[in-house]
């Protein structure tokens, strides 16, 4: 079946990146068709913080040059990078006025690299918040209704995955900068295990917590992207179908329910009955109270991990800092030394415990945000119920398929074990495909 140019910006990654390999499209017309999906969507989204249209073009030019034999997986798909990435050919600029008229960077950094190796188009530096530290928003907006946020600090990598303007894009995430967004926006939004992407050319926040992701309308392009980075090679031995019918499913809230919203209490109760009339055995679970610390705990980290991030560039220019990042490095209400060593031995521990309990389990799901996106761009929302997995190192996906009071998304998260990542996309798939259904 022939593929009209107006279908093409609605492909997933892997049907884009199939259709090349057999010549059925090419990667100029496929990026011309981005693009003028760009054009048409992005002056009210605003996801796109640099795009050169002839850089693109020219790229897509080369790759079609490319002999079959020598293509690589993601040949000629468009990917989004966040402008915390650098890379080679376009500015990296963290939304902040230190870095407001920098140049090129000499070299990609490590993720950028991998994706421009497998023959993927860089498509552009995508919106985020300064320094991927501030939950104060603007410029990027949400599709689903300009009047909300997409999230942050990953918000127009999320955007523009969600908006059809490419179908994958990396992030990071340091409390709930990938899931948060991706329930926002709907779309799926993946962070593996901390330490299995390279972080080499990210902007530092937290070495303890930053973890590069990534966001696709599908799991199958989530599992494209997991292969090419080597995310399978932690597998203990080769996955087998995982049925929805039989598989025992944990549902666990935290400490941090009382915080959710109307939305997510909505979706939480039709994700049980849709998953226990497919057969699914559910269960809801309790943390030991121990894990109520771990956000404590985790905020005793980052803030310290940040304050040495942000030193170098206090030093530099304090003045083309935001507020908060100057009192943060001028603080003199600083956590004891024991204080700072009970939040990493304690995190530690829960580390192992947490592992403990997952093992337990088929599939682990647990909220994505207190709610569908709020109103106003002023905010990008609150990371607390991803935080907590965030710093516990453990991989999390956040699924789409459910509604607002507003009929924006609101997504749920799968999560795992340490090093669980091909079986949380095996999980995640499974009930995401009953999640959509409806």
């Amino acid at each position: 079946m022939a593929v009209s140019k107006s279908d093409l910006p609605r492909l997933s990654a892997s049907q884009a990146a199939e259709l090349i390999r057999q010549n059925r499209i090419s990667a100029q017309d496929y990026a011309q068709a981005l693009l003028e999906k760009v054009r048409e969507r992005d002056p009210q989204v605003r996801a796109w913080v640099y795009l050169d249209e002839k850089a693109i073009l020219e790229q897509a030019r080369r790759l079609d040059q490319v002999p079959p034999h020598k293509r690589g997986p993601l040949h000629g798909v468009a990917v989004g990078i966040k402008d915390i990435f650098l890379t080679k050919d376009m500015p990296t600029r963290y939304y902040s006025r230190l870095h407001a008229h920098d140049g090129n960077a000499a070299a990609d950094s490590a993720a950028v690299g991998v994706l421009r190796a497998a023959g993927a188009i860089i498509f552009g530096k995508t919106a985020t918040t300064e320094f991927a530290s501030m939950t104060e928003g603007r410029p990027c907006t949400n599709p689903n209704n300009p009047k909300h946020t997409p999230g942050g600090s990953s918000s127009g990598s999320a955007a523009a995955v969600a908006d059809f303007q490419v179908p994958i894009a990396i992030g990071t995430q340091t409390g709930g900068s990938i899931v948060r967004p991706g329930s926002f926006n709907g779309c799926y939004g993946f962070k593996p295990t901390w330490g299995t992407v390279s972080t080499e050319g990210v902007g530092r926040f937290s070495v303890s917590a930053d973890t590069p992701g990534f966001y696709a309308r599908s799991v199958e392009d989530i599992e494209l992207l997991s292969v090419l980075f080597r995310l399978d090679s932690l597998m203990i031995e080769p996955l087998k179908p995982l049925p929805v019918a039989g598989a025992k499913i944990a549902f666990i809230k935290t400490h941090i329910w009382p915080n959710a919203g109307p939305g997510t209490h909505a979706a939480w109760d039709l994700a049980h009955k849709l998953l226990r009339e497919k057969g699914a055995d559910v269960e809801d679970v309790d943390l030991p109270e121990s894990f109520a610390k771990c956000s404590d705990w985790r905020e005793i980290v980052v803030t310290e991990e940040a304050r040495a991030a942000f030193l170098p560039k206090y030093r530099e220019d304090k003045t083309k800092l935001h507020v908060d990042i100057v009192a943060l490095v001028e603080s003199r209400d600083l956590p004891s030394r024991k204080q700072v060593l009970e939040a990493h031995d304690g995190i530690a521990r829960l580390r192992s415990e947490w592992d403990q309990i997952a093992a337990k389990y088929d599939i682990i799901l647990t909220p994505s945000a207190l709610d569908e996106a709020p109103e106003g761009l002023e905010s990008t929302g609150t990371a607390i119920f991803c935080s907590m997995w965030t710093i516990l190192h453990v991989p999390a996906m956040n699924i789409p398929g459910f509604k607002g009071a507003l009929g924006l998304p609101i997504g749920l998260t799968a999560i795992g074990s340490r090093y669980s990542d091909m079986e949380v996309l095996q999980g995640g798939k499974a009930v995401g495909a009953v999640f959509n259904e409806m």
